[in-house]
């Protein structure tokens, strides 16, 4: 009896530890953290350093919008420098010692205007505001602490002609005047517009040059825009310039290009399997430090001894984190280091270089808690012809990978890319039970030029067939619950989701179209007027509607709505310059027509995507009860 006792004790303590770790378990699929955690405005961002690293700046919410702030280094004491109430502050830098610029535009209309402030709050001036024209940063000057240089399509809508800017007054004086086909200016290391980048035909690309500001600008490069050779900065005697060029090879590598024959001299570092994206430099020791590329993260192939030293130190102190240098003083002796993961949007360091100090400042969203939050995990699938395709999967914490309800969350752009890194949208949707499969489809950058052509004319054609067979992936897999499928995106995204839903109309339970494009015919004519000059790329690249009328009759969802028969929710900015209300209107009033259940939410206050914070509150609420509703229930 004595041994069956102590066996029945056994047993009980194995029952009562099973059933604790089952409980936990539950708790861990239940734990439902607030929709705001992860769509609220972060406690602070943006850290910026005085050039002569005297001061930190940072965006923090102020009656809900960013504003920017300013201490002393050392310092607890914090002063708010903005007050803007009706919209974010878009981007902001240190102009000098003493004066901060930033940009700021009216209700997502992206006609960007340029303002100034004093580190003392004082002398608040917009510096470019003029009705409908946007402002571009073409250089800051930083050893011309009283100007910057800037482009505005004030003269012409379609084209941005440089301007030297005085930052206390507003003084503008025209450098150059756009001939109507320039799409880009660079300056040399002593501010001088040396370097201009014009589209020609239409659909070819053109680098001029000049010695000086004296002399007329001079063609010296003419490539098929499916080419580029495209300058990042000049080579520190001004003469030459680093480039990333992809003329006569797949992938962009890094090289030296001389104006004086229009050739390349040197490569400095390419890779078999992606594009390297930028080369990156020390002002102050005149040396290039790293050439930078994302596989499924982002990677660098240093050329600097010292870049590469820091890196490694940062790393041991900051072990498991992507690391990145946000800002620096002059002297580079003192820097602002970010941190971030796929579990976390992580915290800015100050490091002092000459002390080999590294301390934190702030977490960027400290309710955040990251053994909450799921692995982003990188993925790969054959698309139906062959071609491999990226992504990334997110599984929903403590579940196991088995019919599972899914999101399939198609990137904008298109030709842009999905990376590894913390998406509080996805990391949102795994938290409420969902798995979310984002794929790098064909046209997405970083992979090459064949992959990139491979795209041209194919929206809604090869390029949805790479969304759908990863959702059919899924299933093989055995991860996806076959009826328990929606899809998601935004812009081009949007436009994913709209054709997902008319050309597999049975594979997914519902939609979500967040300022997608639902006509492209109406798409190609409300266009912003400095895309125009592009015009016959995107013709290439979309397809013409003229000669591809056929196509586009096929390929726009709000032609085709009759075939749809998931429930669709789609949400706008009615000041959207990208993608204009009528795409959604359209779209909406087809289903309705059909009586087809469709949610619409517009925002007056918005553009291409929802910046106020009580806007993405209210669209992320509604798009969980709506999924809940046709994947959950």
């Amino acid at each position: 009896m004595k041994h069956l006792s102590i066996a029945c004790v056994k047993m009980t303590h194995v029952l009562i530890i099973t059933l604790l770790a089952t409980i936990q378990i539950m708790a861990q699929k239940t734990e439902i953290i607030p929709l705001e955690d992860f769509f609220k405005n972060p406690e602070r961002t943006s850290y910026n350093i005085s050039p002569d690293g005297k001061y930190i700046t940072f965006m923090a919410p102020y009656e809900s919008r960013m504003n920017i702030f300013v201490q002393k280094a050392g310092s607890d004491k914090v002063t708010r420098l903005t007050s803007e109430k009706d919209r974010d502050i878009a981007g902001y830098y240190w102009a000098n010692n003493s004066r901060i610029l930033f940009l700021k535009d009216n209700g997502g209309d992206e006609n960007f205007a340029l303002y100034g402030v004093d580190v003392n709050g004082k002398n608040l001036k917009c510096l470019t505001c003029f009705e409908n024209v946007r402002t571009q940063i073409i250089d800051d000057l930083e050893d011309q602490p009283e100007f910057v240089i800037v482009g505005l399509n004030k003269r012409n809508a379609m084209v941005f002609d440089p301007y030297r800017l005085q930052i206390n007054t507003g003084e503008l004086t025209m450098l150059a005047e756009n001939p109507g086909n320039i799409q880009g200016w660079m300056t040399d290391h002593e501010g001088k517009l040396r370097l201009a980048m014009a589209i020609v035909d239409g659909v070819n690309t053109q680098i001029l040059f000049r010695d000086n500001e004296e002399e007329e600008f001079r063609p010296i490069l003419t490539t098929s825009f499916k080419e580029s050779m495209s300058p990042e900065f000049f080579t520190f005697d001004n003469k030459r310039l680093y480039a990333t060029s992809n003329i006569g090879r797949d992938k962009s590598a890094a090289i030296i290009f001389d104006p004086e024959t229009a050739t390349e001299t040197e490569i400095l570092y390419e890779n078999n399997d992606y594009d390297v994206s930028g080369i990156s430099y020390s002002r102050k020791r005149k040396v290039i430090t790293a050439a930078s590329y994302t596989s499924w993260k982002r990677e660098r192939n240093f050329f600097d001894e010292t870049t590469e030293s820091l890196f490694k130190k940062l790393e041991q102190q900051l072990p498991g984190y992507e690391i990145s240098i946000s800002s620096s003083d002059k002297a580079e002796s003192k820097f602002i280091i970010r941190t971030y993961s796929d579990k976390s949007l992580g915290a800015y360091y100050f490091f002092d270089l000459t002390k080999d100090l590294l301390t934190k400042i702030q977490d960027v969203s400290p309710w955040i808690t990251e053994t909450q939050m799921a692995d982003i995990k990188p993925i790969e699938y054959r698309a139906r012809d062959g071609k491999i395709i990226h992504g990334y999967l997110t599984l929903p914490k403590g579940v196991d990978a088995k019919n599972l309800p899914i999101v399939v969350n198609p990137h904008g752009g298109p030709w842009a890319r999905d990376n590894w890194g913390f998406n509080p949208e996805v990391q949102f949707l795994a938290n409420r039970g969902y798995a979310v499969l984002q794929m790098n489809f064909r046209g997405s950058t970083g992979y090459g030029k064949a992959f990139w052509e491979s795209s041209f004319k194919q929206w809604g054609l090869t390029m949805q067939n790479d969304i759908t067979d990863g959702v059919y992936w899924l299933i093989e897999q055995g991860i996806a619950d076959p009826d328990r499928i929606a899809i998601y995106g935004a812009s081009y995204g949007g436009y994913a989701t709209l054709q997902g839903l008319v050309v597999t109309p049975t594979l997914y339970a519902a939609g979500v179209d967040y300022v997608g494009v639902s006509n492209l015919f109406t798409f190609m004519q409300t266009i912003p007027p400095y895309w125009k000059p592009l015009l016959d790329m995107m013709y290439e690249m979309v397809g013409n509607p003229e000669n591809d009328k056929v196509q586009f009759e096929a390929t726009s969802p709000a032609m085709n709505a009759h075939r749809i028969m998931a429930p669709l929710f789609v949400a706008q900015g009615a000041k959207d310059p990208r993608v204009n209300i009528a795409e959604s209107d359209q779209i909406v009033e087809a289903m309705r027509e059909r009586g087809i259940e469709v949610e619409y939410m517009v925002k007056d206050n918005e553009g291409h995507g929802f910046r106020n914070e009580e806007n993405r509150f209210d669209f992320y609420r509604a798009m969980e009860k709506f999924l809940a509703k046709h994947l959950l229930n």
